[in-house]
């Protein structure tokens, strides 16, 4: 299956960095009376709007037309309004009304790095063509078009023209995290941002069918405008997937080149400094937002366009790729809405048995298996710098096309059979918010209740000597146990047969990139709250060797190979203090645990 899904993301890379023409002259939004101009228009693409400014701007939409409706989701740390619009057509403004109307839910969102504004602008022009000029009407005959011009609206508002060092344009921009400096790019496992909650909830809400994120990227300089990447290996549904490598790769990027620009799938490589050495694949966790969307069975499309091309270029770029993505959505919305129904009922039926074989992946490691890859690129050579005192690279104007490697072959790397349920005890309040605020399914359990349960013992512990994301990040290895637990009343039960399932198994297995253990969650089980004294330890070894010869063994042996622990006084005496009956056994011990058979319904009650 992986050598296939290599084979044939590699081939849609050859023909498109084969065949592609070289960025013309990108066609604008057909004439627009001045009154309908975006400000970034307006100002001949040297600006983007201020949060005021875009605020009004899709307020007048909204006011000008009854395909648009301008509302909220939320409010920022700061506590700014979260604009969303909504476009529709035959008055299909709720989730329910799309839903009888058959039509498919697109949601895009522009800003979460809010000094990346090329979606804001884009977006706001396609809605203005859709709703007053109506060059786009089309786009919603099946659709109902969700567009949050501003994720992170206090970032926007940190604005000036030094936010984005390596980005060719607008004159001022937003910075890229919130007001709490998280990036709201690596939250949406752990929702710590409130920014996050509100957009959780407006995904419960819509639940969407198909998710873009629009970025702009660093990197390397090349020919290309605009980058993109779906996921395509194993952390897709294969339906998702099937659907993406059709609509993606031979409709909408075939379109939007033909409507002047130069596409190709996101590129990270190697060595900035030295091109010929490749480019790497890149795999979104769940804490991307394009990584996200597939735990919800849902494709998502990540616009990157290329920070040193001009804003107009950009603009332009983004403008039509989203432009097609909505066309082709329309030209064929049953295929689209199948292939996320199938992903779900697939989903449904595997979380209905448990079955020991049947693992779900959840990390990825990168091959050494290449392809190659032909890009479009542009002179440079190196030179040692008497500045860094480091090879840089410098990069001319002159077009060159180059052949290089491609490594995107990825193989799973950790892996679990996920089981029927997860009991959280009561107690893990911080736990138990964020999978509600992923709109999970959840029961109570009525009374305290022993269970047979999976878990996990946590052993090679240790800390990250600088937090992430606001967290200190704990690394470990997990090793499975059994055994008969009592949980509380009030725990909470988390049934796998439910379309969000996968969200679950990602937070709640420790080895999951983005887990709760893995976020820092769970960090009190990790710490020691008694201890005992030298003296006292000293005396309790001396019985403890004296009575069991297989302690002193193990003792001996690890005094004559392990240096560390030899020379560590603290070290030895522990290895008898855990050893003992006083050692405390919830210590590294993981709180939740894995059902694996039937529960009786009776025990539960609803959340």
């Amino acid at each position: 299956m992986r050598s296939y899904a290599l084979i044939s993301y590699s081939l849609v890379l050859f023909l498109i960095s084969t065949f592609s023409t070289e960025i013309m002259a990108q066609s604008p939004s057909l004439p627009v009376p001045p009154e309908w101009q975006t400000y970034t228009e307006r100002t001949d693409y040297r600006e983007t709007p201020r949060y005021e400014e875009t605020i009004a701007f899709s307020k007048k939409l909204a006011a000008a037309s009854n395909l648009i409706r301008y509302m909220t989701f939320g409010r920022s740390g700061e506590g700014r309004d979260l604009p969303l619009l909504v476009a529709a057509s035959g008055g299909t403004f709720t989730p329910d009304a799309a839903r009888r109307a058959g039509k498919a839910v697109v949601l895009i969102q522009a800003c979460i790095h809010a000094g990346e504004s090329d979606g804001k602008d884009a977006g706001l022009a396609l809605l203005r063509d859709i709703a007053i000029t109506k060059t786009r009407l089309s786009l919603l005959d099946h659709v109902v078009l969700l567009f949050i011009p501003i994720y992170n609206t206090d970032g926007h508002e940190r604005f000036g023209p030094y936010n984005r060092i390596n980005q060719n344009g607008p004159a001022e921009m937003g910075w890229r995290t919130t007001a709490e400096n998280l990036n709201l790019n690596r939250d949406y496992m752990k929702a710590d941002a409130p920014e996050t909650r509100a957009w959780l909830r407006l995904w419960t809400e819509w639940n969407p069918d198909l998710f873009i994120d629009c970025h702009v990227t660093d990197g390397a300089d090349y020919r290309y405008n605009v980058t993109y990447q779906y996921e395509h290996h194993e952390n897709a549904p294969p339906s998702v997937l099937a659907w993406e490598r059709v609509a993606f790769d031979t409709k909408i990027v075939p379109a939007t080149e033909a409507a002047g620009n130069l596409l190709a799938p996101y590129m990270e490589f190697r060595d900035n400094r030295d091109l010929s050495l490749g480019i790497v694949g890149f795999l979104q966790t769940p804490r991307f937002s394009a990584g996200y969307t597939p735990l919800r069975n849902r494709p998502g499309l990540l616009i990157e366009t290329h920070m040193l091309k001009n804003y107009r270029t950009r603009v332009r770029g983004t403008y039509d790729l989203l432009r097609f993505t909505l066309e082709e959505v329309n030209r064929d919305t049953q295929s689209l809405l199948r292939a996320v129904q199938e992903a779900d009922r697939e989903t449904v039926e595997a979380g209905r048995k448990y079955d020991p074989a049947q693992k779900y992946p959840l990390q990825f490691s990168l091959t050494e298996n290449s392809v190659p890859f032909h890009l479009k690129g542009v002179e440079s050579h190196r030179e040692l710098s008497e500045i860094s005192g480091a090879v840089r690279v410098v990069f001319d104007t002159r077009p060159v096309d180059l052949t290089i490697p491609l490594f995107d072959d990825m193989k799973v790397s950790a892996a679990v059979a996920p089981p029927l349920y997860y009991i959280v005890p009561p107690q893990w309040k911080s736990v138990i918010d964020v999978l509600e605020a992923h709109g999970l399914n959840l029961k109570r359990l009525g009374t305290n209740t022993t269970f047979e349960v999976e878990s996990y013992r946590f052993s090679d512990v240790k800390w990250a000597s600088a937090p992430f994301e606001g967290r200190f990040q704990p690394t470990y290895k997990s090793n499975l146990v059994r055994e008969r637990r009592l949980f509380p009343a009030g725990s909470v039960i988390v049934p796998m047969a439910q379309p969000a399932a996968h969200v679950a198994v990602h937070l709640l297995e420790p080895d999951g990139p983005d887990s709760f253990v893995a976020w820092g969650f769970f960090n009190a089980i990790f710490e020691q709250k008694e201890y005992g004294e030298d003296y006292v330890i000293e005396r309790l070894a001396r019985e403890m060797l004296a009575n069991d010869p297989a302690l002193r063994r193990e003792f001996e042996q690890r005094v004559a190979t392990d240096t560390h622990f030899a020379a560590s006084p603290r070290e030895r005496l522990q290895f008898f203090y855990e050893r003992s009956p006083y050692n405390d056994a919830r210590k590294n011990l993981y709180p939740v645990g894995r059902v694996i058979t039937p529960l009786d319904s009776n025990l539960l009650s609803d959340f």
